[in-house]
Parts: C-alpha cells; structure tokens; sequence
C-alpha cells in the first residue's frame, strides 16, 4: 500500500521568512494567517504541507478552485434526507477547517461568492448556514493561508486585507543552492521514507521550538513604547483603519516568543512590520519643504493683496460683485500660474516626442461587467455568468423555461424531504417538477480597453508624457495577457484622433504610442467624445463585449468646441458615458505641488475607478515599506 508522504518542513533550503511567518501563524493565531505571492516552483504549497505534518494534530483543510458553496459552507444531508424524511446538517470544509489550516491555493482566481463566504467565516470565527430549511451555527477558526502567482492577477482589497501577513518569494538565483535542491529532491524521491527520517531530528527540534513557544507568548509583554512604534509606522505607511498595528503587535509577540523572550524588541517590531504593511499600504504622502515656504510667502502677499482691496472698496463705488469676486480670486490664479508656467510654454511650442518610460507590472485594475448579461466567454479578465453549458458551476436557480442545465445535486437536496410521502413506482427517487433546479455557470471573459491619452502641451511639461507612456505600455502588456482587445485615441490641439482602432495587436498600441507627439491645447471633451463613439460603434458589433475607457490626464481642459467652460463640457461628457454603461478608469498624471484635483473630479462624474499614475507600480508599495523601516 502506498503512503502519502509530504517533503520535510526543514529540508526545504531557502525561503526562511516563509518559513518563520507559517511557524508565528501556528504560535499565534490571531496574526490572522499569511499570503505568499510569487512564481511558479518556489516550494509555497510544499512548505504549507510540510508545516501541517511538522504539526501533528493540524492538518491542511483544502479549497480547490471548483469549490460549490455547499462543500464550504455546508449542506442539508441528502441520504438521511431520503432515508428518513429529516433535515439535518452536513458539514463542509469550513467546520474541518475549525482548528487548522485552511489552505487556497491560486486564491487570487477564486470565484467571488465563495471569497465572501471565506471572509465571513474569517471576521467572525463563526460559520451560520441558513438555506434549504436548516439552521446550523458552528465555530469556524483557522489559520487563513493563500498562494498566488501574480502574473494570474491580483486580489480585492477587502479580501486581501484578511491576511495576517504578505511574503513575495522568489526562487535562489545561487547556483550552489540551487544545485543542493536538485539533490534532495532526488534523494527525497528515491527512498522518501529514509529521507523524512534523516530529517526527524532537524523536524523535532523546531516542533518543541514552536510548542515552547506557544506557552511562551502569554508572558509576552506589550509595552506603551511598543505600542507607539506599532502605531507610528502603521501612520507613516498610510494605512487604513486599525488591522496593520494589531497584526505588528501580534507578529511581534509571536516573535518574542519563538526566542523565548518576555520583552519586544525594536527589531521584532520592524520585522513584523516588513511582513504585515506591504498589502496594506496606500500613498505616502511626501515631505515637501521648499513650496511650504512658497506657500506661507503666497499667504502673505495675499493678505496684503486682500488690504489693498478693501481700501479700494472704500474709496470707490461697488456696483458690480463680479468684478470683487474676480478681484478675490487673483491670489489663487497668480499661485496657480505658477505652477503652470512650462505648460504653457509647451502649449506654445513646437510639438516634441518622447521615449517610452519605465515598464512595470501593474496592479489589478478589477474590471468586472456593469451589467448581468451573459455572454459566452472568452479572455482571462474578469469573470461573467454564461448561458453555455460549459465553464464553472458556482450555484444553482430555479428555472424559468425549458431547463437546458440541470443541478443534480440541488434537484436531489429540494426532493430528498419528501421521499417518505410520495409513489416511488420502483425508482429510488422520486422528483416532481418542483424540485428541478438548473446551474448558473461563470467563465472568464476579455474586455474591451479604449485607451484615451492626454498629449497636450501640459503632459509635456517636467517630461511627464515619459512616465506617462511607461505606465501605458505596461498596461497594454496587461490586457494581453488578460485576452482583451485595445484601442487607442489621442487627444491634442484642436482635436481627438484615432491612434488604433480596436484590435488584440498589443504591437501595434505600441508602436503608434512610440511616435505619439506632445503638444498644444487639451480638448478633452473631444477625446471623451471620440472614445464615446468609438466604444457605441464596437458595441453594436458584438452585444457581449465588455467596453472599458482608460484615461491618462490630468483633466486641466482648455479647449471648448461650444463656446463654454471647457471643464464643465469635458464633465457633461463623461455623464453621458457613465449613463451608457461604459466602465470608466481615470489615471491621474499630476504632478505638480498645487493640484487642482481636476481629474479626480472627472473620475467622480464617469463613476470612474480613480488612480494616480505612481499608484499603478504594484511593486512601489514594497520598496516604500522597506524605505520606512
């Protein structure tokens, strides 16, 4: 008979930090479990299977992809059901979860319905299960431990949130480490039982580490300057709400602990942070002193401008409130212009082209349709309920017509109540037409991504339209791995023009984006505009495509086509858009200390997701964490 062996925990060379932050979960829970992101073959699903049998009463509960809501949450009993006409519950793997390790494996292509199941049970520690006529609560708390491989997309927020603790790892670029894994792999395989003995030693020696430590942690003690440094990081960091100090201070007692120590040191504290903060962390906001001292020069000469008005309100007749309105907003032009004095320059000039600029992976954008359509599916975006009889049976519906796609094992659960009451005419079950169910089906679908950029004289300015064109070829690299199909439009001067027409050719955005020149006015309105009827002619095309607009500006419009504020035309646009049901992301490419927040403005009027051009880095977030610790 063969048995199931797992690799040792310690044999595993490299990856220490994985290793520590899995052993800090086990010694303190409320750390609240760990996410590992990184590339394929970096021994991330080995090293939690190993921790599970260096563990002897923990096993690793999985959820696979293809997970029915009924295997995780629980179900009605359907052979009690059938066998004596009673409702009773049948447990799923968030109750054998309770105690252990609850392990996902790909966690970023879980399908949504069962992530908020997860997060449920997670937050509370409870899992309630009301459906099909039962009421069942039991307790339901794990050690939360997810792997993903980034180049498949990212996570939500709120899901990712949950997670304790996020490590990136990357396989040894040591040629004699990576020689030593190709030998212990291949005397793991030839004898696997002699090699997990040769390691019992090493494997019972970090057991009683983590047992030790375990009845350690409750001498840890948490003093107010710990708790200070907890909170002055979490605060530098810009995190939101209170979860990234919690799980320091808790990471930091499990630190302690684990070296059998009472007191927490500063260099727990910054270890824990380094593992705790880079998923949560939002812009940070940077020291600026120069403009403050502009800025208090500003207010002076301001205050003085302001006097002299009064005097001349004094002095002279006040029969027109416009012309005092005017005179109050001088100050804040003047500081304004400042700011904008190499835009105008560029306005003016004659037009420059500039390099493409740095690429990077960008985060998620988190495109998903606005509408519950189904379509047929194809891409790896985002996902869409389909009408086929294909992709992933995630739950179940009553059906309105001829039933195409039966969910047997929902048919089944809605008869089994009743089978005691009804003629089973020699068959084992018998169903009424009131029992079918049918199965609602979700694929994964490409979208269709208008890029709409700004290349007016503005972007010009401090050589933004570089960084600019750098942020969207690493998005154009995105969508093709995503499957989505592009377009591109260009706004400047006195028009909007078509750069590429909606095509899967990420070459040829490229190359019309490499020769893109910058200069002149900003007529937004006519790129919203153009991208508006670019986007309605696609649709009538094909009804199932999933119409997204990209734009990359900073909203400062200065061009009207009907004779009004050229801002208020460009925001009536991107009204018409929302109302058409065209998904909408704004990029913000400001830059400058007086910011005006125009495109912030605009993202708002499209209920557009909002973005600044530095967010768009996923890697920034790490390197600022390190930069603070």
């Amino acid at each position: 008979m063969k048995r199931d062996y797992v690799y040792p925990f310690a044999a595993v060379i490299g990856q220490e930090k994985v290793k520590k932050a899995l052993m800090l979960n086990v010694i303190n829970p409320s750390i609240g479990g760990l996410l590992i992101s990184g590339e394929k073959g970096t021994a991330k699903s080995t090293l939690v299977r190993g921790l599970a049998q260096l563990i002897e009463d923990m096993k690793v509960i999985d959820v696979p992809l293809n997970v029915t809501e009924d295997r995780l949450i629980g179900t009605i009993d359907i052979e009690k059901a059938i066998a004596l006409g009673e409702r009773s519950f049948e447990a799923g793997l968030l109750k054998e979860a309770h105690g252990n390790i609850l392990y996902i494996d790909e966690v970023n292509l879980l399908s949504s319905h069962i992530v908020n199941s997860i997060l449920e049970a997670s937050s509370s520690g409870v899992n309630l299960v009301e459906r099909e006529g039962i009421s069942f609560t039991h307790p339901s708390k794990f050690i939360l431990v997810g792997t993903m491989n980034p180049e498949e997309g990212n996570l939500r927020s709120q899901f990712l949130d949950r997670f304790g603790l996020y490590l990136e790892v990357k396989g040894s670029s040591d040629l004699g480490e990576r020689k030593e894994i190709i030998k212990r792999i291949l005397k793991y395989e030839e004898n696997p039982e002699e090699y997990i003995s040769n390691w019992k030693k090493e494997m019972d020696k970090l057991l009683s580490k983590i047992l030790m430590a375990k009845n350690y942690l409750y001498k840890v003690e948490v003093s107010e300057n710990v708790m200070n440094l907890a909170v002055e990081i979490s605060k530098e960091a810009n995190c939101s709400g209170h979860r990234a100090e919690l799980v320091i201070i808790e990471t930091a007692k499990a630190i302690a602990a684990f070296e059998n120590r009472k007191n927490i040191k500063v260099s727990d504290i910054k270890e824990a942070a380094e593992m705790a903060l880079p998923h949560r962390m939002r812009e940070v906001p940077t020291e600026i002193n120069e403009p403050q001292e502009n800025d208090e020069k500003a207010q002076e000469e301001n205050k003085d401008k302001s006097k002299e008005d009064n005097m001349e309100d004094n002095t002279e007749e006040n029969d027109n409130p416009m012309e005092e309105d005017k005179s109050r907003e001088k100050p804040d032009e003047e500081s304004v212009d400042d700011s904008l004095k190499d835009e105008n320059k560029n306005e003016n000039c004659e037009d420059s082209i500039d390099d493409i600029g740095k690429i990077f992976t960008v985060k998620s954008l988190n495109i998903q349709p606005m509408d519950r359509k189904k379509r047929k599916g194809s891409g790896k975006r985002s996902k869409t309920k389909t009408d086929l009889i294909q992709g992933r049976y995630v739950r179940y519906t009553f059906p309105r017509e001829r039933i195409r796609d039966i969910a047997f094992d929902a048919t089944l659960r809605a008869a089994a109540p009743y089978q005691k009451l009804r003629e089973k005419n020699g068959l084992a079950i018998a169903i009424n037409k009131g029992d079918f169910r049918e199965k609602i089906r979700e694929k994964r679908t490409g979208s269709t991504i208008l890029f709409i950029v700004d290349a007016s004289g503005s972007m010009g300015a401090k050589k933004r339209m570089k960084a600019v064109k750098g942020a969207i070829v690493s998005l154009l690299a995105d969508a093709y791995q995503k499957r989505d199909k592009i377009g591109m439009i260009a706004f400047r001067k006195n028009k909007a023009e078509v750069l590429l027409n909606i095509t899967r050719s990420v070459d040829l955005a490229q190359k019309s984006l490499k020769t893109l020149p910058t200069g002149g006015k900003t007529p937004l309105s006519a790129g919203l505009s153009k991208g508006y009827e670019v986007l309605k002619g696609a649709k009538r095309k094909d009804p199932e495509m999933v119409p997204v607009i990209v734009l990359i500006s900073d909203g400062r419009a200065n061009l009207s086509f009907n004779g009004g504020d050229a801002f208020s035309e460009a925001i009536s646009m991107a009204k018409k858009i929302l109302y058409e049901d065209i998904q909408s992301i704004v990029i913000d490419t400001e830059n400058d200390f007086i910011k005006l927040g125009l495109a912030k403005e605009l993202a708002e009027a499209m209920n557009a997701k909002y973005y600044k051009l530095e967010e768009l880095e996923a890697g920034e977030i790490a390197n600022t964490v390190r930069r603070y610790l």
